[in-house]
């Protein structure tokens, strides 16, 4: 039997609802109920229980519910502390010439640390740097290339005290960027590409990110078949979270992504979207990334990589107003701003008078 719960009935005043909602990890969503969802023998079974009765969910549930509830840890990168009581902005910066959206765009390191830098003063709390493109059909990139196309970038970002990810599925890598300045790793493999990726993040000692590929190959989008991909996904990921866990990274420093666009159909993507709330029983911060995605063209008369601005914004929206905690975004100064008039709606929802 598994069981999973999803914070539903989101609840904008909770202090005119006293004791009828809880806080979903530490942000500033309260959830009014939860569906419990039941899965045995091939059978699914779904019932909705009011935050008020919670006390009665079943044992199995009982350590999904304090899950949901726990805030969660701030992200510490070099010396920035990331708080995750609010959403965060993590800017794309793509160091690599044939990227879906921007390949080629930053064609130099001193570009693309001015570009770093403009995303960080426009409120990108972390900039994310790669180096490979991992688009369906891209080319694998020998590491040697990988590391000159990023460690530059990466030092000129760190000496202006930028808050850094590296966006690596390669041990050589994450230790040439961390070594550089570099405090978080961003891995679309979930540290599984490279034998000695989970060594290497362990030693790093900094927040890692784990997402979900339906396969670890040189080619992530590879495979796809799912029985249920809402629940696939987060088995996979649950599992793969234990998995580094007793390998010896502690958990409050790891974050999940469900891998919007990877190996997955659109009704995949939408379902995943749908339900991004359920990922916060896995008692990890969510990362969440579908910025100009291909999806987005799908469900706008096939719009251009260039003209997906607007969906790219509702979706890290719908994010945000699930809990995810950082949306990874190629328009960082939009996003930001869609953020800041969601915040100052949910401050004054939050302190409107019982």
């Amino acid at each position: 039997m598994q069981t999973y719960l999803r914070p539903i009935h989101f609840v904008e005043s909770p202090q005119q609802h006293d004791g009828a909602s809880a806080r979903l990890a530490g942000t500033m969503l309260w959830f009014g109920a939860v569906e419990l969802i039941v899965r045995e023998s091939g059978q699914t079974m779904r019932s909705i229980m009011p935050v008020a009765e919670c006390d009665a969910l079943p044992d199995t549930a009982q350590p999904i519910f304090s899950r949901l509830t726990a805030p969660r840890a701030a992200v510490q990168i070099g010396g920035r502390t990331i708080r995750l009581d609010q959403p965060q902005v993590m800017g794309i910066l793509n160091v690599t010439p044939d990227s879906f959206s921007d390949g080629g765009r930053h064609d130099s390191p001193d570009g693309a640390i001015a570009a770093g830098v403009a995303m960080a003063a426009a409120g990108a709390s972390i900039i994310d740097v790669g180096g490979e493109s991992t688009r369906p059909g891209a080319p694998v990139v020998w590491d040697g290339d990988e590391i000159a196309r990023v460690e530059p970038v990466i030092r000129g970002l760190a000496a202006s005290g930028t808050a850094i990810s590296i966006d690596t599925r390669k041990a050589a890598v994450m230790q040439a960027a961390t070594a550089a300045g570099a405090g978080m790793i961003n891995d679309i493999s979930a540290l599984l590409y490279d034998d000695q990726s989970l060594a290497s993040a362990r030693a790093a000692n900094c927040p890692v990110a784990l997402m979900h590929a339906p396969s670890q190959s040189s080619d992530p989008h590879k495979g796809g078949d799912y029985a249920d991909v809402l629940f696939d996904v987060y088995d996979w990921l649950e599992a793969r979270v234990a998995a580094v866990e007793a390998a010896g990274i502690d958990r409050s420093r790891l974050l999940i992504d469900p891998g919007i666009g990877f190996g997955k159909s659109l009704t995949d993507n939408l379902t995943l979207i749908n339900n991004l709330s359920l990922f916060h029983g896995l008692g990890c911060p969510i990362l969440f990334g579908a910025s100009r995605k291909r999806m987005i063209g799908a469900l706008s008369n096939e719009a251009p990589v260039e003209q997906r601005l607007g969906g790219s914004l509702f979706l890290a929206m719908k994010a945000v107003e699930q809990g995810a905690q950082i949306v990874r975004v190629h328009d960082v100064a939009e996003t930001v701003q869609a953020i800041h008039v969601w915040r100052g709606l949910r401050d004054a929802a939050l302190t409107a008078r019982a």
